[in-house]
């Protein structure tokens, strides 16, 4: 609708001739006459004053349809939260899927380095006194009741780069010596 047939339809709302519209806002008849006929448009502060005059916004009189422009605004601010929505889920599942790896590699290496770390155990016998011995690659003795003078004469077997040879030599110094080896 223009503003010349909405002036002329608000004024008829209210009952009022175009002389008394023309009063109240302090222009001719005429100018009245002209804005309805749309020969002519009121200013801007004659626009806001005809706004004031019939108690409706100054967007209502221009025919400025807010509601659909604000119905497109809140239809892209949801548009909009529903990328963000999404944009934060995957970085949700990225994450969990990067956590859950995380889990999975300290499991395997924690596994791995278990399994590596013993490298092997004998079970000897001297004098009917039993003896376990373990060697682990990371120089670690472990010998179940050994003295510390056998844990010394033991000791010099070991060969850190040969573990398997050096449990061979430990055997070998209990079969000397009177004893076994399992």
């Amino acid at each position: 609708m223009n503003l010349g047939k909405k002036l002329f339809e608000l004024r008829k709302s209210k009952h009022l001739s175009q002389e008394q519209v023309a009063e109240k806002l302090h222009v001719t008849r005429q100018t009245v006459s002209n804005w309805e006929l749309g020969e002519t448009t009121p200013d801007l502060n004659q626009a806001k004053e005809l706004a004031k005059f019939y108690s409706i916004s100054l967007d209502d009189l221009v025919g400025l349809d807010t509601k659909n422009i604000l119905t497109e605004k809140v239809s892209n601010v949801e548009k909009l939260a529903g990328i963000i929505l999404t944009i934060l889920k995957v970085i949700g599942v990225l994450f969990i899927i990067y956590i859950v790896f995380i889990i999975i590699a300290v499991i395997c290496f924690s596994k791995v380095k278990t399994e590596t770390s013993i490298s092997g155990t004998i079970t000897c016998e001297l004098n009917n006194q039993p003896y376990e011995i373990t060697l682990k690659d990371n120089q670690e003795f472990i010998c179940q009741n050994c003295d510390t003078q056998l844990q010394a004469e033991l000791k010099n077997f070991i060969d850190w780069n040969n573990l398997n040879q050096s449990l061979d030599s430990i055997a070998e110094y209990f079969n000397q010596n009177g004893g076994s080896c399992q």
